[in-house]
């Protein structure tokens, strides 16, 4: 299963632009920052995720939000264009 659950902030969105199918389409930047525990020990985790969201409803929701806001993200993980990285697909705002 590809699904992804992120708790992070806003840190960079550009201008709202449209596929080439018509669809609206917001690319964002997104900080995540927390403390886990792998091997029984703590770590700090820190990142930065490229994201996109595609469609009315959620980039309507997205260009609503203040950057620097922390918010749930849900969504899928996919390759970028270039098949170099990854671009986290957000499809919930929680």
């Amino acid at each position: 299963m590809n699904r992804l659950l992120l708790t992070a902030t806003l840190v960079e969105r550009a201008a709202l632009r449209f596929t080439p199918a018509g669809l609206p389409a917001l690319d964002l930047v997104l900080r995540h920052e927390s403390q886990v525990t792998q091997d029984g020990q703590p770590r700090k985790v820190s990142l930065d995720i490229k994201a996109r969201a595609i469609g009315a409803e959620i980039t309507q929701r997205l260009a609503g939000l203040d950057l620097g806001s922390e918010h749930g993200f849900s969504g899928f993980l996919g390759s970028q264009r270039n098949g170099r990285g990854i671009v986290f697909h957000v499809t919930e705002l929680d």
